[in-house]
């Protein structure tokens, strides 16, 4: 039984902070180790969370065994080969989404985890919302779903270096950016973690080319058709909006306010009844992710790290052939 996790991150950005605000509130869990290949950025990133060693080779990061995870978030193409290295290295794994671009490296990597024990966990907020099994459990009360429809809009700043004439990763499908993988990819993720595989998929992107001639998707229309009802997906980092998604049958709707990825609050109306319900007093949806993963692993519930990597084997699929469809490719593609 793991009795404190120990934490490596590879990577710097802001999201890793957002994590690791949290990660200072949790027990059972610390910063061990950063690694960066920037020995600047990493000692900072050290520095602000307490961690003692900074790493800027992979090898030596990977052969510390004070580390017994490997947080890992990097532009979304690196995700596959630092995940697959951190397992051979007997190293579990918290990987951040979009947990990669292919189907058959998510199955790949989730064998290989069964294969040695392993965690490995798919770092998706949503997933470790405590909303998220309220509104599980709401879905009845609405009758047959007949539409689904999400929007999450939220303008970047890399928007502008983009049209500045600079290619930020998130931005470079190079390394597997672009907005269906970033902000839709919440929208994807509940709907497939409610309902499964649709039959079919389909992707409507704005595009952009940048100045090195790269085409990458800023914004765009998702559509996952089921067998009784279609779902209707809108991301933007090029626009912003109101954030929702809501869910309609046959007796009534759900409304969730803040959308796919905040889960802020669930809106049940039918015929007769109306009720809003919430069990997430924390707005920092980070929090939730960090504690419930903390329990998750402390308590070897090993059954739900690889339930929640069968609903992400589900999203990379249904990413990568809608994607492809709408001829977005990336490398390896």
């Amino acid at each position: 039984m793991i009795e404190e996790i120990r934490l490596g991150t590879i990577g710097s950005g802001p999201i890793v902070r957002s994590i690791l605000d949290n990660v200072s509130r949790v027990e059972g869990i610390r910063l061990a180790a950063v690694y960066s290949r920037s020995g600047e950025r990493g000692k900072a990133l050290a520095d602000d969370y307490g961690a003692a060693k900074v790493y800027t080779e992979m090898e030596a990061f990977l052969k510390d065994e004070e580390i017994n995870f490997v947080y890992v978030a990097t532009p979304n193409l690196l995700h596959y080969e630092q995940t697959k290295n951190a397992l051979l290295s007997e190293k579990n794994v918290i990987c951040e989404k979009p947990f990669c671009t292919q189907a058959k490296q998510a199955a790949e990597l989730t064998a290989l985890a069964r294969e040695k024990g392993l965690f490995l966990i798919d770092a998706v907020p949503t997933a470790f919302l405590p909303n998220l099994e309220i509104l599980k459990a709401q879905l009845p009360k609405i009758g047959k779903i007949k539409l689904v429809m999400g929007n999450y809009s939220q303008y970047s700043s890399r928007y502008d270096q983009l049209l500045e004439g600079k290619v930020p990763n998130i931005f470079n499908p190079e390394y597997a950016g672009g907005c269906l993988m970033d902000i839709n990819f919440y929208n994807v993720y509940l709907t497939v973690a409610l309902f499964g595989m649709p039959k079919e998929t389909a992707y409507y992107p704005n595009f952009h080319t940048n100045a090195r001639g790269g085409r990458i998707d800023t914004s765009g229309v998702a559509l996952l058709v089921y067998e009784d009802f279609v779902s209707q997906l809108s991301g933007a980092k090029d626009t912003w909006g109101v954030n929702f998604f809501q869910i309609e049958g046959e007796s009534g709707y759900i409304y969730i306010k803040g959308g796919s990825n905040m889960l802020s609050e669930i809106k049940v109306v039918t015929k007769k009844t109306e009720e809003c319900l919430n069990e997430q007093s924390n707005p920092d949806r980070w929090f939730y992710e960090v504690q419930n993963l903390t329990r998750q692993i402390l308590t070897g519930d090993y059954e739900s790290a690889f339930k929640g990597l069968d609903t992400m084997q589900q999203v990379v699929a249904v990413l990568e052939n809608t994607r492809k469809k709408a001829g977005i490719l990336f490398p390896g593609d």
